[in-house]
């Protein structure tokens, strides 16, 4: 017999079991029980909800009807698919804090103002951004649109509270914005291959997930463009972001050197391999960017002075800096760098595969207190025409 629990639909965690078949035919050793659970797959059926069914009392109720029809791993069959990283965080978001807090009650019993209250309080509690408290808002919403939809609660505007619940989506967060020598200062301090990596990702503003998805029969070295076809998040391939995302990339004879170069010092350099593949996992699969991020990124932007730090009582140099730092501050920066140097808007919008060219402006194009002074300049030059004098003596 092979028992395990699982979460009925009201919460409460319960036994099951089911027959795995004769000792005789199995055999008497416990390994070969596992052997044929797992030959089963029923390990797949462990520690899971059970299928929800009938008319939801609870919200935890109604979450779970929306999780087990719309969050599938399978999404082949949705009308709408969604990516794995959005059904991930999705299920995240209704299991560590919707459910936990409104889980018990009746879907119709919660109030608009007691959800913005609840908001509030996360955002005081855990320094939450306005952006990611959204997010739960929206998850929210779609959780009783689509009881709405299911008609498993009326189908009226009063049935669903998101509908008068408020929040601000504007977020404080600024991204660092570095000049070249700052980013050759970052580069000078990381080892091989994640120097190339960086390298590829400075000069061409590829999000993380793309570089880390390439092979080598990606890169079309005689007509030096790159093509992405997958990303690699959270350990698992992709489709691109969007459409635009799939155009072929730009890949320059400097960058080119750089990469070949390392294409013939790494054991994984056949087309099928991954250009950046993990030395641990034998080349299985891709680097990790959160590894890379914390043990090499960070610590290289502290010593370019990008970030702050302190000198430890070793004289270890510690990086202390609060601010969020990764990879896609170079896709920041590349596009700030094109603006200042007055490429035109569409070949920016170009290089960084943006669907709309004000993303591009909006989001990315970020000037610094250099150019901000030199166009400030500019224009008193215009204004007052070599007669600053006369404005001067009228003042005084």
């Amino acid at each position: 017999m092979y028992r395990f629990q699982v979460t009925r639909c009201d919460g409460k965690r319960v036994e099951h079991k089911t027959a795995l078949g004769l000792v005789t035919t199995i055999g008497e050793l416990e390994k070969d029980a596992w052997a044929e659970v797992d030959r089963q797959r029923l390990r797949e059926h462990a520690n899971q909800h059970q299928p929800f069914r009938g008319k939801p009392k609870t919200y935890r109720q109604l979450c779970q009807h929306y999780i087990e029809n719309e969050l599938q791993e399978d999404q082949s069959e949705a009308t709408i698919e969604k990516a794995y990283t959005t059904t991930e965080t999705y299920r995240r978001i209704l299991d560590k804090r919707v459910i936990p807090r409104f889980g018990s009650r009746s879907p119709l019993t919660i109030e608009p103002l007691e959800i913005e209250k609840w908001l509030k309080e996360l955002k005081k509690a855990e320094s939450l951004e306005n952006p990611t408290l959204d997010k739960i808002r929206r998850v929210m919403n779609l959780v009783y649109t689509h009881g709405q939809r299911y008609g498993l609660i009326p189908r009226d505007e009063s049935a669903n509270p998101m509908n008068w619940v408020r929040q601000k989506t504007t977020s404080s967060y600024t991204a660092i914005i570095m000049n070249p020598p700052q980013a050759f200062g970052i580069l000078l301090n990381i080892p091989e291959p994640r120097r190339t990596l960086v390298l590829t990702d400075a000069a061409t503003a590829l999000r993380v997930s793309e570089i880390l998805g390439l092979t080598w029969g990606d890169l079309d070295f005689e007509n030096l463009v790159m093509h992405v076809r997958r990303a690699y998040v959270w350990g698992r391939f992709k489709e691109p972001k969007s459409k635009a995302s799939k155009a072929p990339v730009p890949m320059h004879t400097v960058l080119v050197g750089f990469l070949l170069a390392w294409r013939e010092r790494t054991p994984y350099g056949r087309d099928e391999d991954f250009v950046f593949a993990s030395f641990r996992l034998k080349g299985k699969k891709p680097l990790s960017a959160s590894i890379m991020v914390q043990k090499y990124l960070r610590p290289a932007a502290a010593k370019a002075g990008v970030l702050s730090s302190h000198l430890d009582e070793d004289g270890k140099l510690v990086e202390d800096d609060p601010r969020r730092f990764g990879f896609h501050n170079f896709r920041h920066s590349l596009a700030s760098s094109l603006v200042k140097m007055k490429c035109d808007p569409k070949t920016v919008q170009g290089i960084l595969r943006h669907e709309d060219v004000r993303t591009t402006m909006q989001l990315y194009a970020q000037s610094d207190q250099e150019s901000r002074l030199e166009a400030q300049g500019k224009f008193l030059e215009l204004l007052l025409q070599d007669k600053a004098h006369m404005v001067t003596g009228a003042v005084q």
